[in-house]
């Protein structure tokens, strides 16, 4: 191994502990309490060291983003091939995204709520986003119904469930009621 092999295994060795432990503290006690100094001397680098990684916390949050986005695909995918029919993998779907979202509060406020510095929507988004997104077309898409543009019906399925994780972990919505929710929206809006 050359030198310069090693000092960038190092380096992406370095950038994956910086996000670690974003996320770590993130979750722990909020974005709020994730600042430059307290990173580096939770990483014990210097914060030049890691300014030479990420230029701030935007950057972070992104970073965030980016590896929460990769694990939802995964998850959303490893639970829609596990069940049978329309039906099923839109439910699975559904709790799957939701579990995601309660489990992961800070990742998910990284993804969706915060400012991260990441494009959507556009020829710039990150493959990590497209592929989310493409993770929730490939059951949705399914299910759309005549005459409806599949991408279209995942957007407004996916605002929907973007909304109920929102609002359930914001307590504007009973808890108790949180599977009712689930079987209404695949009823009523997916129809399967």
């Amino acid at each position: 191994m050359s030198v310069q092999e090693r000092k960038q295994r190092e380096r992406a060795v370095r950038e994956r502990l910086i996000v670690a432990t974003a996320r770590e503290l993130a979750e722990q006690q909020g974005w709020d309490a994730v600042t430059t100094r307290r990173l580096a001397e939770r990483i014990e680098y210097s914060q030049p060291v890691l300014y030479s990684h990420f230029r701030g916390k935007r950057e972070i949050i992104g970073a965030v983003a980016l590896e929460g986005a990769a694990e939802m695909a995964a998850a959303l995918r490893a639970a829609t091939s596990a069940a049978d029919g329309p039906r099923t993998r839109v439910t699975a779907l559904a709790r799957t995204y939701l579990d995601f979202a309660e489990r992961n509060p800070a990742v998910y406020d990284a993804m969706f709520q915060l400012d991260g510095g990441l494009a959507f929507a556009n020829e710039d988004t990150p493959q990590p986003l497209k592929d989310a997104f493409a993770a929730l077309l490939e059951t949705l898409g399914e299910v759309a119904g005549d005459g409806v543009h599949p991408a279209l019906f995942t957007e407004v399925f996916w605002a929907a469930l973007h909304g109920l994780a929102t609002l359930t972990r914001a307590g504007r919505l009973p808890p108790g009621d949180a599977e009712r929710r689930v079987e209404l929206l695949v009823d009523r809006l997916a129809m399967v």
